[in-house]
């Protein structure tokens, strides 16, 4: 009873009374080694009778129900991933903990659907959701991909139903989510209130815990504008303490945030190849988030970056521990955690990344490849009922999947260069340009973080020859089914867009190399000050006249702003294109000729 009170209908009549101060300080100062693997702190409370419990945690799974492929199958040398895989993971980890007295809760932090392969996003990401709730999921914030289709589909996952456009295409409905949704600093603007709970309780062995779980206050800048008008994102802090405050006032002081933001590991002379229970030279976002949280947060789940980590980090008066599983369902953060009766606070929490391994070993430390040089999956550590799940939706969706659309020389790869240019980057750009010249554009440009993935010459995940692509492959590499647009710059407003790539000019706080089209070229400057980083525009050879107009093809997304590029909002005439971006990758792989890396070499970095 006191969950369905307390969150969110009493929360919600108490909130705005609440003064936004930070709570009181725990009792002792924690002991605690920074960057320990695992991540563990000691509260050094007063123990009097404790309960025992575990969380286990993921975020950023993006429809993952294949095991990930290519350069992305392993993670530090181990084949990882795939729904069956983690089902099995988590079953096993339960009973471990079941063993020891501790009572499991399943949490996430966001971005469990949104930029998903074709047997997700063909039906609406329906299918990860029923994954979702068949691995046993309790509690989750939402993340900025939740909001790819906009509020309204959130809402949708959520509470279940058939989809406005395409209904039910699985033929037995749609139920939703049963676990959770938490989204305390998505803001309805007409209402004030949040879209989703912002709060959750839940009991163990009678001892409350409490969850906030929230997103980004940057969401806005990386989503489509269209589908998120009517909300707002408030700050992560603010929103974070005002309602563990709230929880604190109801007496529950054991509280995890649930939070879709974070930060990465990077590589030292020490430490060349950070582990997965590694905090190795830790940076991002999620620091300066946690030192100003309440101290009642002992443990804050994070995502977004796709790193994986094992930190303790000083929170406003002690510590807390950090965690993130990376991404696809890779890796499972394995939290044990203690609870004082007596204060209600956690005592003691430790967290240790555990990997979510697929494969079949060799006998010789390594796994065993078939012909191709692809991991074998192991049959034996397959989970029954997840795989029927998704086997139901593979089945649906193979005919589309599997349909060969074109071929590659070779591997096509989205790394960049130091230039910021990537080989795969410069074909999509292409692509959209030849599947706008009838719109008569000049040149394309495309976000770097609308790419998700490489093409791999020898995947082949419907029996296809080498170097030939499926539909399933070009849609995982190009997954948000964004319109293709083509609307008229002055070569002034040009330059304003490409100076918008680098912080600091026209409001943009995150770097971002645009990906451009055959026959544009311009050079940038690290050391030039903004909004005079950029030179050398030139289409085919001849200097960009800032007087004149050009036809310049995005996608929709960054027409409208996205991605901090708001200069691109002041194009005119603009024309959409038929179909979706995937629809232009297609039809340029379909040609008849091999596509080959591109060049990436039109762009130059000066300095």
């Amino acid at each position: 009873m006191l969950r369905h009170l307390a969150a969110p209908a009493l929360a919600l009549a108490v909130v705005a009374t609440l003064p936004m101060t930070r709570s009181e300080q725990a009792q002792a100062t924690p002991q605690y080694q920074p960057g320990m693997a695992p991540a563990g702190v000691s509260y050094g409370l007063p123990h009097g009778q404790v309960v025992k419990g575990q969380f286990l945690s993921y975020n950023d799974f993006h429809g993952a129900i294949d095991p990930p492929g290519g350069s992305g199958a392993v993670v530090n040398g181990t084949p990882a991933g795939g729904v069956e895989y983690l089902a099995t993971y988590l079953r096993k980890l339960r009973s471990e903990a079941a063993a020891e007295g501790r009572q499991t809760l399943t949490v996430g932090a966001g971005d469990l659907i949104g930029a998903t392969p074709l047997v997700s996003a063909a039906f609406h990401d329906e299918p990860t959701i029923e994954l979702m709730n068949e691995v046993g999921l309790q509690v989750s914030s939402v993340g900025n991909h939740e909001f790819d289709e906009g509020v309204d589909e959130l809402l949708r996952m959520d509470r279940g139903g058939c989809h406005p456009v395409d209904g039910c295409q699985d033929g037995d409905g749609f139920k939703g989510a049963k676990f959770t949704y938490l989204a305390a600093n998505t803001i309805n603007k007409k209402t004030g209130l949040p879209i989703l709970p912002p709060i959750d309780i839940r009991f163990v062995k009678g001892q409350p815990v409490g969850f906030v779980g929230l997103t980004l206050e940057g969401t806005p800048g990386i989503v489509n504008p269209a589908g998120i008008k009517d909300v707002r994102f408030a700050n992560e802090v603010e929103t974070a303490n005002k309602w563990g405050s709230l929880l604190k006032l109801f007496g529950i002081k054991a509280q995890v945030l649930l939070i879709h933001q974070g930060g990465q590991q990077s590589a030292s002379e020490q430490v060349p190849v950070p582990g997965v229970d590694d905090c190795n030279n830790f940076s991002g976002p999620i620091v300066d988030i946690v030192k100003g949280l309440n101290p009642e947060f002992s443990l804050v789940v994070s995502g977004h970056t796709h790193r994986f980590y094992s930190c303790t980090l000083p929170n406003s008066k002690g510590t807390s521990v950090v965690t993130s599983a990376g991404t696809n369902g890779q890796l499972i953060t394995d939290i044990d955690y203690t609870i004082d009766r007596r204060t209600g606070r956690f005592a003691e929490v430790t967290a240790k990344n555990v990997v979510v391994e697929n494969g079949v070993p060799d006998g010789k430390g390594g796994w065993l490849k078939d012909a191709a040089g692809v991991y074998l999956k192991n049959p034996d550590t397959v989970d029954p009922k997840a795989k029927k799940v998704a086997d139901k939706y593979r089945t649906a969706v193979a005919p589309i999947a599997n349909r060969v659309v074109g071929t590659i020389t070779g591997d096509i790869v989205r790394t960049a260069g130091a230039n910021g240019e990537s080989p795969l980057g410069d074909v999509i750009a292409d692509a959209q340009l030849a599947w706008t010249k009838s719109n008569n554009a000049q040149l394309a440009l495309m976000n770097p973080g609308g790419i998700r993935a490489d093409f791999d010459a020898e995947a082949s995940a419907g029996g296809e020859p080498d170097g030939k692509v499926t539909y399933g492959e070009a849609f995982t590499v190009q997954p948000f089914n964004n319109l293709v647009v083509t609307q008229t710059l002055t070569g002034a407003q040009l330059k304003e867009v490409l100076e918008q790539q680098f912080v600091g000019f026209g409001g943009q706080t995150t770097q971002r190399i645009l990906q451009v089209s055959n026959g544009f070229t311009y050079s940038w400057s690290s050391t030039a000050p903004a909004g005079s980083k950029v030179s050398a525009l030139a289409l085919n050879g001849t200097p960009i006249d800032p007087a004149a107009t050009y036809r310049v093809t995005t996608n929709d997304f960054l027409a409208n702003g996205g991605d901090g590029f708001t200069k691109l909002t002041a194009g005119t005439d603009r024309t959409t294109a038929p179909g979706f971006d995937v629809d232009a990758l297609v039809g340029y792989l379909g040609t008849g000729t091999p596509v080959a890396p591109g060049p990436a070499n039109r762009i130059t970095k000066a300095d």
